[in-house]
């Protein structure tokens, strides 16, 4: 299988027993820090969810998805029962994840909802979140052992959930955006998110006008193509966020829908990927 990508030095390609994840070499410097991505490979779920899937809400198999999440736990070496997931609405709101949260939404029925980012300094604590061409941001704070996950949809990316994260991050454990590692995930690129004149002026709004050209043109049909991953990578740089702590290795999951999951690839019919962050209880 043959992966389009831009900076493949951003990301790295692992298989552990049948399962295949990435990883960032940026966050893999960090022994205290277990992180991964998921593919769509190594799992047991069939038909349109092959095989990978970690969705419960999109009509899988139980049993199935929670195989996928034991088979990839022990791949990329956390547990599930530590795992604390989101319920995604393309909101920018951010919460702060405490001991109690541990196994929310995959050993125990999620307790909240409309959150879309999750920060946190508890050892053993793993963030968990969805996704099917949405761009993934992961934070990790190395100074004060705190790290971030956060979902960013163009409705996310316009709010500017990324920076949301790295000022709840500074309010809650004194982060200093310059000390804080990110990385911008898998995800749809420019060429194959085609979106409507109401999308981009939204973007118009929240962006200075000097990005636009970065961020979007206009095509024949009236239609334009977005760049939700500079957007991001913009919204890190203006929060604070060195240019060297940004990780994007710039692989399209609409570009590469036999190891990924992608919403348009698939006209919906389709499994999610997980974006998991965590930090290693000491021993």
């Amino acid at each position: 299988m043959t992966i389009r990508w831009q900076n493949e030095q951003h990301m790295r390609i692992n298989e552990n027993n049948g399962v295949t994840y990435l990883t960032y070499p940026s966050l893999e410097q960090f022994p205290d820090i277990v992180h991964c991505f998921s593919t769509r490979l190594g799992g047991v779920s069939e038909g349109i969810f092959s095989s990978m899937n970690l969705s419960f809400t999109r009509g899988d198999d139980e049993n199935a998805v929670r195989e996928n999440y034991r088979r990839l736990g022990e791949a990329a070496g956390f547990s599930v029962e530590d795992i604390v997931a989101s319920d995604q609405t393309h909101t920018t709101n951010v919460r702060l994840i405490g001991e109690k949260a541990r196994g929310n939404g995959v050993t125990r029925p999620k307790e909240f909802h409309d959150v879309d980012g999750m920060i946190t300094n508890v050892p053993g604590i793993v963030l968990c979140t969805y996704y099917a061409d949405c761009v993934p941001l992961y934070f990790v704070d190395p100074v004060h052992k705190a790290i971030g996950l956060s979902h960013s949809g163009w409705r996310g990316t316009v709010g500017k959930i990324g920076k949301v994260t790295i000022e709840k991050m500074r309010q809650q454990f004194d982060s200093d955006p310059e000390d804080i590692i990110t990385a911008i995930g898998p995800s749809i690129c420019q060429e194959c998110y085609e979106v409507s004149e109401d999308v981009i002026l939204e973007f118009q709004n929240g962006f200075d006008e000097k990005y636009w050209k970065q961020l979007f043109y206009k095509k024949e049909n009236g239609k334009y193509q977005l760049n939700l991953q500079e957007a991001n990578r913009i919204i890190f740089l203006e929060a604070g966020i060195k240019e060297e702590h940004i990780s994007m290795p710039g692989i399209c999951t609409c570009c590469n829908p036999e190891f990924l999951f992608s919403h348009r690839a698939s006209h919906g019919k389709r499994g999610n990927l997980a974006a998991f962050l965590g930090i290693r209880q000491k021993i």
